[in-house]
């Protein structure tokens, strides 16, 4: 009987400890989820943060674009006295006026600029015309000069090759009177320009060639300082007197030299081996032979104007250089002389067909004349 089993032996024992399962909350709420189950994190957790932190970055970018925005509309320089001359032409786009104020290092950035001159709904009426900016005005007060059109008062040009006398025709034509033109003109002037020009000597030469930009009221004195000190910055930056001195040429010299190149050949093209001709001559003691220096003779002596006219301007018929300048050197003339094109030719001329030729002795050139110069090489 032991050895049997009584019925129901078969069905689940009661388990010795009721009071263990009794405690277990079997509730679906209770129930650990899997991934607690592996020790991994819920996947809801990660997204979150993932988000948070996509976020912040957003919210940092924007900040540090809205920092850059405005720090780039800022004004550019403290200095309030600089003032930066800024020509607009017409027809420019607002991002071509953008990138030329960004290259003129009046405004911060190109992109700001467009940026708050969309915003403020100004870019589609940004005018032409010459300015004088200051770095010291911030972007938001450079687009509302240009929007309004506040332009220069008063727009002074003398051209290369100009003499002193058109210079001065220049002055009275924009309403100075001749009576201010002159005494200007003629006044002294303590200035590293004018160092070497001799005691007496006009201002012949020493006007540089430019469009300058000056306020309304400027007086002609203030004009002429201005020039001076674009010239003797050009001279200096381009490195030219001392390439005026390896030529044995003082500034006064030089500038001589070069007024006869400018207004030889106005094209910068043939003037570097111009002056490598005249430079020739005027080392080996030959007449520089420059038709325009005794035109420029005649007229100042109010003679007719030709080649046989005798003045000391004449360098057909005397030797040397000119007493003074011939008229306002441009950039291109000045660095010329200073750095002549390499070569032995003492002729040239200007043909027919406005090429310029050149030649070692006086036969090839008298050769180009037959070839090349029928009408021009015939007037006098």
């Amino acid at each position: 009987m032991d050895n049997q089993s009584s019925p129901g032996s078969d069905l689940p024992q009661r388990p010795r400890h009721p009071e263990v399962l009794s405690s277990i909350d079997i509730s679906s709420d209770s129930l650990p989820v899997s991934s607690d189950l592996t020790g991994k994190k819920p996947k809801g957790r990660k997204i979150a943060l993932a988000t948070l932190s996509v976020v912040l970055v957003i919210i940092m970018a924007v900040g540090a674009a809205i920092g850059w925005y405005y720090f780039s509309l800022s004004p550019v320089s403290s200095d309030q006295k600089s003032t930066v001359n800024v020509e607009i032409d017409s027809g420019q786009t607002p991002t071509q006026i953008a990138k030329k104020l960004e290259e003129k290092q009046v405004i911060r950035s190109a992109l700001a600029f467009r940026v708050y001159a969309k915003l403020s709904d100004k870019e589609n009426s940004l005018q032409a015309g010459s300015y004088k900016l200051s770095p010291a005005s911030t972007t938001q007060e450079i687009v509302s000069q240009l929007n309004t059109g506040s332009t220069d008062d008063l727009v002074v040009t003398f051209l290369p090759g100009a003499t002193l006398r058109e210079n001065r025709d220049s002055l009275i034509k924009l309403g100075y009177a001749a009576t201010e033109v002159d005494a200007a003109l003629s006044a002294d002037y303590d200035h590293p320009l004018l160092r070497d020009k001799p005691a007496g000597a006009n201002l012949e030469g020493y006007i540089y060639g430019e469009t300058y930009h000056f306020s309304k009221g400027v007086g002609v004195v203030e004009i002429l300082k201005t020039s001076f000190d674009l010239y003797q910055s050009t001279l200096e930056k381009n490195n030219i007197e001392a390439g005026f001195r390896a030529q044995n040429l003082s500034i006064h010299q030089g500038i001589i030299m070069a007024s006869i190149v400018q207004r030889e050949v106005p094209g910068a093209s043939d003037q570097r081996q111009v002056a490598q001709v005249f430079l020739s001559r005027h080392k080996i003691g030959m007449q520089l032979g420059s038709d325009i220096t005794a035109y420029y003779g005649a007229d100042l002596a109010g003679k007719k104007r030709a080649v046989s006219t005798d003045t000391p301007y004449n360098t057909r018929k005397h030797v040397g250089l000119p007493p003074g300048p011939i008229a306002s050197p441009g950039t291109s003339a000045l660095k010329a002389v200073a750095n002549p094109a390499p070569g032995d030719y003492l002729y040239f001329l200007s043909g027919d067909d406005e090429i310029t030729y050149f030649a070692r002795s006086g036969a090839e050139h008298d050769a180009n004349i037959l070839k090349h110069c029928r009408v021009k090489c015939d007037m006098e």
